[in-house]
């Protein structure tokens, strides 16, 4: 009987215990990420200088069904500004608003689905962005749990990535001519983070120009951040009772590119990403003016970041951008 390595089988214990209350409530398959100090990279994002759309949008859904080899199905949601009136709910397949889009990956934590995280998610699509989001094979709802296998989830979301950015020139597509494949961010939450972490790192994916993590993790993937410079958004709160907030603040700490953490003081492992209240509102300011700014170049946006970040005094903003 083959033995599987004693990294793997240390890695496969952290992430078991580690994620094992993700969400609701990878790298390639089974290679850890080498343990290395951050190699140093361009100090500044790639992005040009430019402006991000001033008006909300109207939202438009649509379901895309992928599956990586054959024996991965993606199912993914897009969220995408739409014609119309802005501020009523998300419109499935309604017409895509005109302009060109950046494009926004999420990735959701163990147990969840993309809809979970809906009243985020549509507000980024609101602001101007595309926002793709798979529910993954055996993280998802449905699926297996095993934690173990976020260690694929950064190859599913660069197969993603893919499929959705083909769309822009796929023939009598409703979202042809509508993205901008030169601007993208990776963004995810608990097992996501993971992902989106592990994008920057072991799994890197040069066609991201930003990541946002919530309540992220480097287990697995490790923080030998590589590539261009992407800038990174933190948000962890301070009482996360799964991911604790110190092992978010090392990856943080870790990361060799402009960055900000955003930290909640009375915030748990993210259940306020699931709802409408004060912490989200300030969340989705904050990660909707790094966005612009990652994304769009939107000097302005960057400027208006910590004031977003202090309105009704539910976070503090440690700002390296």
């Amino acid at each position: 009987m083959r033995r599987r390595p004693a990294a793997l089988v240390t890695a496969a214990a952290l992430l078991s215990t580690g994620l094992a209350g993700c969400s609701g409530g990878s790298a390639p398959a089974g290679r850890p990420a080498p343990d290395a100090p951050p190699k140093a990279t361009t100090p500044a994002p790639r992005v040009p200088a430019g402006h991000a759309p001033s008006k909300s949008f109207a939202v438009g859904v649509r379901q895309l069904k992928l599956n990586r080899d054959g024996d991965r199905p993606l199912p993914v949601t897009l969220w995408y500004p739409a014609r119309g009136e802005a501020g009523g709910t998300p419109e499935r397949s309604a017409p895509a608003a005109a302009g060109r889009f950046p494009v926004v990956l999420f990735s959701h934590g163990l147990g969840g689905r993309p809809e979970d995280y809906q009243v985020l998610l549509t507000r980024w699509a609101a602001a101007g962005f595309v926002v793709a989001a798979p529910k993954f094979p055996h993280t998802g709802a449905g699926g297996d749990g095993n934690p173990l296998d976020v260690l694929n989830q950064p190859a599913d979301v660069s197969y993603v990535l893919t499929q959705v950015l083909a769309l822009d020139g796929k023939a009598g597509d409703p979202l042809r001519g509508r993205l901008d494949p030169e601007r993208v961010a990776a963004t995810g939450h608990s097992a996501g983070g993971v992902t989106t972490i592990g994008l920057f790192t072991a799994g890197r994916d040069e066609r991201l120009d930003a990541g946002i993590v919530f309540a992220g993790t480097a287990l697995g993937v490790g923080t030998a951040f590589a590539g261009a410079a992407a800038p990174q958004l933190f948000v962890h709160g301070e009482a996360d009772e799964v991911v604790g907030y110190a092992a978010g603040k090392a990856v943080y700490d870790a990361v060799p590119w402009p960055k900000a953490m955003l930290s909640l003081p009375d915030g748990d492992h993210g259940r306020a990403l699931l709802g409408d209240g004060k912490a989200l509102r300030v969340v989705a300011d904050t990660t909707v003016e790094f966005l612009r700014w990652t994304l769009y170049g939107d000097a302005a946006a960057k400027k208006r970041l910590p004031a977003d970040a202090a309105r009704g005094g539910v976070a503090t903003l440690d700002d390296h951008l």
